[in-house]
């Protein structure tokens, strides 16, 4: 039997867009390149954007569709290639060109108030006039659209370039964007290591960061998939390790500072936070009541040589400000707004010292044996 193009294309009108159920011969999707010698056969798949989700599928069912309705002796499998209409992604690491210092704020337990302390450090930096941008690593425990009063914002995306970019969310002067915007609130993220770190590459690489100062990252806690997925895709500048006094957290942090220093990632420690550092009621404004500990996170950043950026106060109206989306930090004249504009400037000048003595943070690159 005969091969030849238009057997190959009517075979493929069999085959539907699981987008739109169109096939994908009117979609436009068949490129005008078939190729036959002999039994072989070769062509290009052509997608409106770059990392279609069902274009692994789409292959598979093309090639079937050919063995099906064509000829099953066809040699058809590993013959498809895939073209974009869309520009491709801009090169690691040079993802994000425009911004200046991207700074992980980590720790490594949960519950020590590190996206608090990321939110109201991205207000306060804000607040003296930088531009700033905050990623909601966080990806099965995302908060920061609640803190930042922007749970029910629609996120949608705008052609830049010929590419498809999503549009941060902006609010209070800072560009931000969450895995929390594109699933309900109230369903648990189920996913698998390398889908939550797609996710995350997606929000980095196909959305419009523009022209930052400082781009803050809001890791999850622990070391994971995801810390390891942002090293490998982001020159870090430098990373804050946020802890609260008590010696249990302290030893997960002491974990975090070991994966950022390691040999491998070698990303510069900034500096540390003590959040929770003391409880101050509201009535009681000039005491200090050493819930969790004193000063261990203090006496850690000392005992290995690193800044101590800030200490934070328990104070109600910090829960209460991240709650209500109105964080603390708004209100630089307080005391716990002091404290964080105290932390913006301790970061400014880690931040600028670390440029000035080290060379520029590489991402880690991935070896395969």
């Amino acid at each position: 039997m005969a091969i030849y193009p238009q057997l190959i294309i009517d075979a493929l009108k069999h085959v539907r867009y699981p987008g739109t159920g169109q096939d994908i011969v009117s979609a436009g999707m068949v490129e005008d390149d078939i190729r036959i010698d002999g039994m072989k056969v070769s062509f290009s798949l052509v997608t409106e954007k770059q990392h279609d989700p069902f274009i692994k599928s789409l292959v598979k069912m093309a090639e079937q569709a050919i063995l099906t309705y064509a000829d099953p002796d066809i040699e058809i499998k590993g013959n498809i290639s895939v073209k974009s209409k869309q520009p491709p992604r801009p090169a690691l690491p040079e993802l994000l060109p425009e911004v200046k210092n991207i700074v992980a704020v980590a720790s490594g337990k949960g519950g020590v108030g590190k996206s608090t302390v990321c939110t109201n450090l991205a207000i306060a930096l804000a607040q003296k006039g930088y531009k700033v941008g905050l990623l909601d690593a966080d990806i099965f425990g995302p908060s920061v659209p609640r803190m930042l009063g922007v749970e029910d914002v629609p996120v949608y995306t705008e052609n830049v370039d010929g590419r498809d970019l999503i549009v941060p969310v902006e609010n209070y002067g800072i560009k931000m964007l969450s895995i929390g915007f594109f699933v309900k609130k109230e369903d648990a993220v189920v996913w698998r290591g390398a889908m939550a770190s797609n996710a995350l590459k997606q929000l980095i690489a196909d959305a419009d960061w523009g022209e930052l100062d400082y781009f803050l990252i809001d890791f999850p806690p622990g070391t994971s998939d995801i810390h390891l997925t942002l090293v490998q895709t982001l020159p870090i500048t430098g990373a804050v390790i946020v802890s609260t006094p008590q010696e249990v957290a302290l030893a997960d942090a002491r974990k975090g500072i070991s994966m950022f220093t390691g040999e491998k990632v070698n990303v510069p420690i900034l500096g540390l936070v003590e959040n929770m550092a003391w409880f101050t009621p509201a009535e009681l404004p000039e005491n200090r009541y050493y819930i969790f500990g004193k000063d261990g996170c203090k006496q850690l950043a000392e005992q290995n040589g690193y800044a101590l950026l800030g200490q934070i106060p328990i104070v109600q109206s910090i829960r209460e400000g991240g709650d209500d989306g109105q964080p603390v930090a708004l209100n630089p004249d307080t005391i716990t707004g002091m404290a964080f504009a105290h932390l913006a400037d301790n970061v400014v000048e880690a931040v600028e010292k670390r440029n000035r003595e080290l060379p520029k943070t590489g991402i880690v690159e991935v070896t395969t044996r």
